[in-house]
């Protein structure tokens, strides 16, 4: 019975973007250790209630909720020159400050070169710790030409993004809340990224 969820939040404007397989993939993993994924994007909101940070909004409402239910929150984001998506800005700053407290984070990210691996440390992360998530993970950085294009089938990867990406999200299933670890602690994010950029 599946009684964990984590929310995944999609800062792509495009539905079937390759960050969205990335999310897809990982959506596969949380599965199979009975952990439901729920999706947020821009998609889901009113053009008014984006642009002006309503907070009234039934649908900004309703997206809070789901990020306070839920155990722990995955990022997933395009990058451009070296800055994550636009989309993703608009839907951080619908969190409240302090929204992401004791619910730790995955990042995934997709970029044209392995020229922005960085991004995730010196873009997004001070986002997620100024939202005082508990556990940032070192998160994924997929290089586009690693992830099919085509939208109709099931999500393609390389082989080594696949086996990071399931690593990835099984450390990130061992740091919920109420899990017990079932493999060793993660080394040093300097290693992964090190090991990441030798893959890449």
């Amino acid at each position: 019975m599946i009684s964990m969820t984590v929310l995944a939040i999609l800062g792509s404007p495009s539905q079937t973007s390759r960050t969205a397989k990335l999310v897809d993939r990982a959506a596969d993993i949380l599965q199979a250790a009975d952990i439901q994924l729920q999706r947020s994007s821009i998609h889901d909101f009113p053009a008014q209630a984006l642009l002006h940070a309503d907070f009234s909004s039934e649908a900004v409402k309703q997206f809070q909720q789901r990020v306070a239910r839920a155990q722990g929150i995955i990022i997933a984001t395009p990058v451009y020159k070296a800055a994550y998506a636009g989309a993703l800005k608009v839907l951080l700053d619908l969190i409240p400050e302090g929204g992401l407290t004791g619910k730790p984070v995955l990042p995934l990210a997709s970029g044209g070169s392995p020229g922005h691996l960085l991004a995730v440390d010196y873009a997004i992360k001070p986002v997620l710790a100024a939202l005082k998530a508990s556990d940032i993970h070192q998160g994924v950085f997929a290089v586009e030409a690693q992830i099919a294009r085509d939208a109709h089938t099931q999500p393609q990867l390389a082989e080594d993004l696949a086996a990071r990406l399931e690593a990835a999200v099984s450390e990130f299933i061992d740091r919920l809340p109420g899990r017990t670890p079932r493999r060793p602690v993660a080394p040093p994010a300097s290693s992964q990224w090190l090991s990441q950029r030798i893959s890449l």
